[in-house]
């Protein structure tokens, strides 16, 4: 497996290929996130699965790569379109992955980095409102 081939899996991933996940992680591989910290790649699988349920049409976009002997961050966009009523235009959520890869090539520690706040709960009906106002009242 090659930092490409793991690019292109993210990029054309669809809930059909969520299976192959075992393919680019090692058995035992750790995957954090804000909402999730788990090990394994069926925990893994879960996770994304998941995602696949929470949001329409997701798709990621790998849109710059810093490599190393040992790892690589991934700097990405992810698109998708809420399935909140009343909310189905399309949003960028964007972030950044800290890869550190097994011997044999494939995952052993996937760290996503992405801002909450800014990418997630400022588009959210409820509390979209209440966060940009707290992101001005703060704001120097």
């Amino acid at each position: 497996m090659t930092l490409d081939d793991l690019i292109d899996f993210y990029q054309t991933l669809d809930v059909d290929r969520v299976a192959r996940f075992a393919e680019f992680y090692a058995d035992d591989a750790a995957f954090k996130d804000p909402f999730n910290d788990v090990r394994g790649v069926a925990a893994i699988r879960r996770i994304f699965t998941h995602l696949f349920s929470q949001v329409a049409e997701p798709r990621f976009v790998v849109t710059e790569r810093v490599v190393d002997a040992g790892g690589a961050v991934l700097v990405w966009e992810f698109h998708y379109r809420m399935r909140l009523p009343g909310r189905c235009d399309a949003q960028v959520m964007r972030g950044v992955s800290h890869l550190k890869f097994a011997a044999d090539g494939r995952v052993a520690n996937h760290r996503d980095y992405w801002d909450t706040a800014e990418e997630l709960y400022m588009k959210l009906p409820l509390l979209g409102p209440l966060m940009r106002g707290l992101r001005r009242y703060l704001a120097a």
